[in-house]
């Protein structure tokens, strides 16, 4: 069992093996609840994924979640939560909290007013996480329009 007391959040590149292992747990999580048709992956070939801020959280030296920010405005005034993730072995220890907030810190500090994500009807914990730090449903967005297992939430950064 880990405290989250003791969990950094490292940015690490696209091509972190830490990243990719934790993004294909998460994926596999995903495919037990939803049609794969309907998971949202990130497409590491895409040139545009350098342009995301991705943070795995360690706890010691083994990684336990991780986290992506995407621009979605040219000037960076709007990102998108992507790829929100911790290993069912540490949750339910605040590093969810933890991670939520050090990516909102990074998404302010490069001039981001409003983060924006998606997640599926079939995710109550992480539902409740987004609504607990303030994240208000919006309109279903991008690639998620008339998708029925999506769920859109918003927050306007102070």
């Amino acid at each position: 069992m880990y405290s989250s007391v003791g969990v950094n959040f490292v940015v690490v590149d696209p091509e972190n093996k830490d990243l990719r292992a934790l993004i294909d747990r998460l994926d596999d999580e995903l495919k037990s609840r939803y049609p794969h048709e309907t998971i949202y992956v990130v497409d590491f070939s895409d040139p545009k994924v350098r342009e995301m801020t991705f943070v795995v959280a360690y706890a010691g030296d083994k990684p336990v979640g991780c986290g992506g920010l995407r621009p979605l405005a040219e000037d960076s005034s709007s990102m998108e939560l992507k790829r929100f993730y911790v290993d069912p072995d540490t949750r339910q220890q605040g590093i969810a909290n933890r991670m939520l907030l050090d990516l909102e810190q990074r998404a302010a500090a490069a001039g981001c007013r409003e983060i924006r994500l998606e997640t599926g009807i079939k995710q109550p914990e992480a539902i409740a996480l987004y609504v607990k730090h303030g994240y208000r449903p919006i309109d279903l967005f991008g690639p998620y329009i008339g998708d029925p297992d999506s769920l859109c939430y918003g927050k306007i950064l102070s």
